[in-house]
């Protein structure tokens, strides 16, 4: 058991360090497309990478029952792939409007999203939850308010694309324990590239030459980015430890501002690099916080 908790949260940590990296090809990919067309074509391009790994694991265990792609799998990778579309594409759409460093942190913040989310399925949310909550809100404040007390529009998108997130977490932490984790990615993201595509085929313009120049960000973004961060994480989160998992994916944040440091040339006011400690402080508190035990029955 504490190997698999180990070996999840290694996996945790790249797919951390790839989704960071992964803020910038999204970045520069719409300097040549629109970025539902951005997301249909890495989404698509994941569909068909995942498609010989399962074939090649299924012929390695041909000797054992291969899982199914049963209604259950299929309608639950939907329902991931559904809320995917959104998020990713609300992210997307954000990256237009504000820097890859305020998208990252702000998209962290569903690492608090998740357990208040909890709230609404009857759970109880802890005084850290509270205590990591108001920590994140201050910290965003700093990041993102600027002058005359207005916030970017990216960073409003960017905030409701973080509760799309929270819930896409609760979605894969129900079915990835219930169905084949590989086969529920690729349900997931055919559902994403499809809905993708045609929203970029009715609301923008497509062109093979654009197509072409934003090929490297696809391709980073499709194999890296999805194919290997998306999928991991599914995997992850299938032994994963709730507290672990949540600390190390709110890294993400992290490797998306160096990332956006090393690459784009990015750079903060200091009450904005303040924000984002405050950030992640809060992501850390909501999560380290100690659980109260639960009461033992009595003998």
């Amino acid at each position: 058991m504490r190997s698999q908790a180990l070996r999840a949260d290694l996996l945790m940590l790249l797919t951390a360090m790839i989704w960071g990296s992964s803020f910038v090809a999204q970045r520069l990919g719409m300097d040549s497309i629109g970025p539902f067309l951005y997301s249909g074509l890495r989404f698509a391009l994941a569909t068909l990478a995942l498609l010989p790994v399962l074939w090649l694991l299924q012929y390695r265990a041909r000797h054992a029952p291969a899982p199914t792609m049963s209604r259950q799998l299929i309608l639950g990778g939907m329902a991931m792939g559904l809320a995917l579309t959104l998020g990713i594409n609300l992210q997307q759409v954000g990256l237009l409007f504000t820097s890859v460093t305020n998208s990252g942190f702000i998209t962290g913040l569903y690492v608090i999203i998740v357990p208040l989310l909890g709230l609404l399925l009857g759970q109880r949310a802890s005084l850290g939850i509270w205590l990591g909550a108001s920590l994140a809100v201050v910290g965003m404040f700093l990041l993102s308010v600027g002058e005359g007390f207005q916030v970017a529009p990216g960073d409003w998108i960017q905030l409701a694309g973080a509760f799309i997130w929270g819930v896409h977490v609760l979605l894969v932490g129900f079915f990835a324990g219930r169905h084949d984790p590989l086969r529920l990615a690729l349900v997931q993201f055919a559902t994403c590239a499809v809905i993708s595509l045609l929203l970029a085929v009715i609301l923008e313009d497509i062109h093979l030459e654009a197509i072409i120049a934003a090929g490297p960000a696809i391709l980073y973004g499709g194999l890296f980015g999805v194919a290997v961060g998306f999928t991991l994480q599914v995997i992850a989160q299938k032994h994963a430890i709730a507290s672990h998992a949540a600390i190390i994916l709110s890294l993400e944040a992290v490797f998306a501002a160096v990332a956006g440091a090393l690459l784009l040339g990015e750079a903060l006011a200091i009450k904005g690099y303040f924000g984002c400690a405050l950030m992640l402080g809060g992501m850390f508190l909501a999560q380290l916080w100690p659980k109260k035990a639960p009461p033992q029955a009595a003998l």
